[in-house]
């Protein structure tokens, strides 16, 4: 307790302490959820051991079914104004770090490419299309920088970077580094040196 008191002051340490409790009564398996957090479908959301957030995070699981469809893995830790809106499935792996206001959806309010020749017109009202959904895997340890969107049918490897304001549209390979829009490798992992090449130069 002396700790948060050092870190957060006075007021500061009893609204955390406040905030403590509430996260063992509701959130049994997290570590801290720093209020006020929006949720729905608590029912179809798994939290790992060790789940942290920061303030104004935002989690819909919105299918409607008994299923999980948002499953945190252990030490997952989400920064402030996260979004993750799930249809069908999000999985997010082990010690995973998420920055603050990021976006993370499975679903799209209508079709737009494909060769089903059904897609959606410019005269249905955005709201009333219909939502088309494909799961997004993140493996363990990825960390995804701030204002990162990550669009359906997205899988991160693991030990994968996300760089800040990325826009994620398709497979990233596991310890490589992206970024830009839409996301693009960077940098790889190189085990033989311990160090992260650009892609060019490896």
């Amino acid at each position: 307790m002396n700790r948060y008191l050092r870190n957060y002051g006075v007021v500061k340490g009893i609204k955390l302490l406040i905030q403590l409790v509430r996260t063992r009564i509701f959130f049994r398996p997290a570590r801290l959820i720093r209020f006020p957090i929006y949720i729905r479908g608590k029912k179809s959301i798994k939290f790992g051991t060790g789940f942290t957030t920061g303030v104004g995070v935002r989690l819909d699981a919105l299918g409607g079914r008994n299923t999980t469809q948002i499953e945190f893995g252990e030490g997952v830790q989400l920064n402030d104004y996260v979004h993750i809106g799930a249809i069908e499935r999000i999985q997010i792996g082990n010690n995973v770090l998420i920055a603050s206001r990021v976006f993370i959806s499975d679903h799209n309010h209508g079709v737009y490419s494909g060769d089903d020749n059904k897609h959606s017109s410019p005269d249905e009202l955005p709201a009333e299309r219909i939502l088309v959904s494909n799961p997004v895997i993140i493996g363990d340890r990825v960390w995804i920088g701030e204002n990162v969107c990550i669009l359906p049918g997205v899988n991160i490897g693991s030990g994968a970077i996300i760089g800040a304001g990325s826009v994620v549209t398709k497979e990233v390979l596991p310890e490589t580094i992206v970024a830009g829009n839409p996301a693009r490798t960077i940098r790889e992992f190189d085990r033989l040196t311990s160090t992260w090449l650009p892609v060019s130069k490896k």
